[in-house]
């Protein structure tokens, strides 16, 4: 008896949802007409877990010569899109532990997109420093500007500090 992907792509869904839900449950949730920080996250953390269930079910109920069975993995990309966000992480906010600074919000988007650009068939350095610059315009006008989050921008280099 084959397992249809939707069987496995639904239980994935549902438990990352649960997850989410759960880990949410630590926060006050409160009413929707006063909601807590939460909500939110509980709300879809439940929506994924119930949309997971609905899909699980319908790969379950499918025919036997309906069923399409799960493919072999496909590493390269699933380890530089992996790669490429731990790098934004690292980047954007350092490794204090190590001594690493934070090189800010512009060289994390541009680390991230060249880190995932790795990821395709192809990569073309020209290409992807083009769309790195317009992420890092569009992420800066949205975040930055408009949405006035105190992100570090650029980094932060500190010479001759002594303790």
């Amino acid at each position: 008896m084959s397992v249809d992907k939707d069987v496995y792509a639904g239980g994935l869904l549902a438990l990352v949802g649960s997850a989410f839900a759960w880990g949410a449950s630590a926060y006050t949730v409160g009413t929707s007409a006063r909601m807590g920080p939460g909500y939110f996250p509980m709300a879809l953390g439940v929506l994924l877990a119930v949309l997971g269930v609905l899909i699980l079910l319908r790969g379950w109920r499918k025919a036997l010569d309906q069923r399409q069975a799960v493919g072999l993995w496909a590493w390269k990309p699933l380890f530089f899109i992996v790669a490429a966000n731990l790098l934004f992480g690292v980047l954007l906010g350092g490794l204090p532990s190590l001594n690493w600074p934070a090189m800010g919000f512009i060289v994390a988007i541009f680390g991230l997109t060249l880190v995932a650009g790795l990821a395709g068939e192809r990569f073309n350095l020209k290409e992807n420093l083009l769309l790195a610059a317009v992420l890092a315009v569009g992420s800066y006008l949205a975040f930055v500007l408009v949405l006035q989050l105190q992100l570090p921008v650029w980094p932060v280099l500190q010479f001759g500090q002594g303790q």
